[in-house]
């Protein structure tokens, strides 16, 4: 499924500039040598010293499968650009050091291994050293794979990065290379300790049978599992990652009879695949789901707030499935994109508060943990829903209001906080979201026009979706 779109923020191989007649020649031969029938494709750029450890890594406090609330990085992010720019947002996210997630192929990254045996980080160096240095926690997300492991062709020249072809999974013959890769991965990052293992399902569609490959992917799950907790029994390891699609209340066909709301019902073949992998599962140290708060034909049911209700459920649902795991959000969504995949109708305001209601729910449901996809553009002005502005100038990089929601939210509700119940006035209840804890209240104006609301004894304006901070 392509919910957030894609872009794979991968480099098509090329040479370097080629100095002199006589450098260029000979590199062509040697193009021309490694493409020729037979071969496996070119290594140019690769080095077989994969498991390598990278830089210089930080040394992590021991691992918990709790992180907290942070963001993904997608195609563009601020480990390039002005040198001032991405400076700024470094040490923007250094005050709060936010976890972060980095996928191992697209989103930023190139083919991690374009010829068996050969590797290429260079990208996923870079990204990973731009989370070291804000000070966050590194989260890798082990997705996607390399052509040669899913009927492609090897070599550093011959990824294939359009969106049919990223989202194959590998074959099955394939799936012990795939756990290899992901051991390399641990192996190179001895920080990272915290894995997810595939993205949304990707490939795994049975259209014989009209529903998902449950049994590959978890076979290709506790084979990945097994393999990073070879390296360090330590690192922590979470699946599924199924986007828990909803279908509109009058749709029957499909239609869980448990999970529903006026928001509509779970498509019951997601479900059926997140109990067997749970069933099967090797292991796991915390649970991953992914998913919108409207449904699978775009509608916000019964409207945009409301519909957040989905989280609240869903999370329930899950954690009665799962007991004590710690329960991640890596994705979720509250605006529905239009035909090219972007969300840029409402006003960043209104954006602001439907997204802290919607982080208000997956708190309620019991979820400890979650991801904002950052939509983050290479250049431009207008960069609706994103955390800083481009980086593409010097005078990029300046925080944007999203980037206030989501660390302001980590700051105050960390791990273990101990959610309190407070007051709210009667007739201000159906207008707003509330979530406290012994030090602070967040207050969510969902309406389009200014309040005065009675929270925890106090009363305050508020304007149009204003999402407010109160000291208790």
């Amino acid at each position: 499924m392509a919910r957030h779109g894609w872009n794979s923020g991968a480099r098509r191989w090329r040479f370097t500039a080629l100095l002199g007649v006589g450098v260029a020649a000979l590199a062509l031969v040697l193009t021309l040598i490694h493409t020729l029938p037979g071969r496996a494709g070119s290594e140019a750029g690769t080095t077989r010293d994969g498991g390598r450890v990278h830089g210089t890594p930080s040394v992590p406090p021991a691992p918990k499968p709790e992180v907290g609330w942070g963001f993904t990085h997608t195609q563009y992010s601020a480990d390039e650009g002005s040198s001032a720019a991405t400076k700024r947002v470094e040490q923007r996210l250094g005050e709060q050091s936010p976890p972060q997630i980095q996928h191992i192929m697209g989103w930023g990254a190139d083919n991690p291994e374009p010829v068996k045996g050969r590797y290429d980080f260079e990208a996923m160096d870079r990204r990973i050293d731009f989370v070291r240095a804000t000070g966050g926690t590194p989260v890798v997300t082990l997705c996607c794979a390399p052509d040669w492991m899913k009927g492609g062709k090897p070599g550093a020249d011959r990824t294939d990065w359009s969106q049919a072809a990223l989202e194959t999974a590998p074959d099955r013959a394939h799936y012990k290379d795939y756990a290899a890769l992901a051991a390399t991965v641990a192996r190179r990052y001895p920080d990272v300790r915290h894995f997810i293992v595939w993205n949304e399902f990707k490939g795994f569609w049975n259209d014989s049978a009209a529903r998902w490959d449950y049994e590959g992917y978890t076979e290709l799950y506790n084979l990945v599992y097994k393999a990073l907790k070879k390296v360090d029994k330590d690192i922590e390891v979470g699946g599924p990652y199924l986007v828990m699609d909803s279908l509109d209340p009058r749709q029957k066909e499909d239609a869980s009879p448990a999970v529903k709301g006026s928001w509509g019902a779970m498509d019951q073949r997601v479900l059926d695949a997140f109990d067997y992998w749970n069933k099967h599962k090797a292991g796991a140290d915390f649970v991953v789901v992914d998913g919108s708060s409207y449904t699978r034909d775009d509608e916000l049911l019964p409207d945009e707030f409301a519909a957040t209700a989905k989280f609240t459920a869903v999370s329930r649902w899950v954690r009665s499935r799962t007991g004590d795991l710690p329960l991640w959000w890596a994705e979720y969504y509250v605006e529905p994109a239009d035909a090219d995949d972007a969300r840029d109708g409402w006003s960043e305001s209104h954006r602001v508060a439907v997204h802290a209601a919607a982080l208000i729910a997956m708190v309620r449901g019991g979820a400890t943990s979650g991801f904002y996809w950052n939509p983050e553009t290479e250049k431009g002005g207008g960069c609706a829903g994103c955390l800083w502005t481009p980086t593409d100038r010097s005078s990029g990089g300046e925080p944007l209001p999203m980037l206030g929601l989501l660390s302001r939210f980590g700051a105050e509700f960390p791990p273990g906080t101990r959610y309190e119940s407070v007051a709210v006035a009667a007739d201000d209840r159906a207008n707003v979201r509330v979530l406290a804890s012994e030090r602070v209240v967040l207050v969510v104006n969902t309406l389009g026009r200014g309040i005065s609301a009675q929270v925890d004894g106090k009363r305050f304006a508020m304007g149009a979706y204003e999402v407010k901070w109160v000291r208790r």
